[in-house]
């Protein structure tokens, strides 16, 4: 009867971190923030790391203004 119940104690906890990390978007640090985030920012962050020059970002910042 003792290994029933550390079986539902285990149960119990992996449920409850399953649930913890798809209500909070997934844990911190994994790259799901971006869904709290708008184009422009997104956009903003690109630049920053350099993957867009300023010239793709001033174009595609005004398409965003629209």
């Amino acid at each position: 009867m003792m290994i029933f119940w550390w079986i539902l104690i285990i149960a119990v906890v992996v449920v409850l971190v399953k649930w913890a990390a798809t209500s909070t978007g997934g844990w911190p640090g994994n790259g799901n923030n971006r869904l709290n985030k708008s184009a422009l920012d997104i956009l903003e962050e690109r630049y920053a790391r350099g993957e867009i020059d300023k010239e793709e970002y001033e174009e595609k910042k005004m398409d965003l203004m629209r």
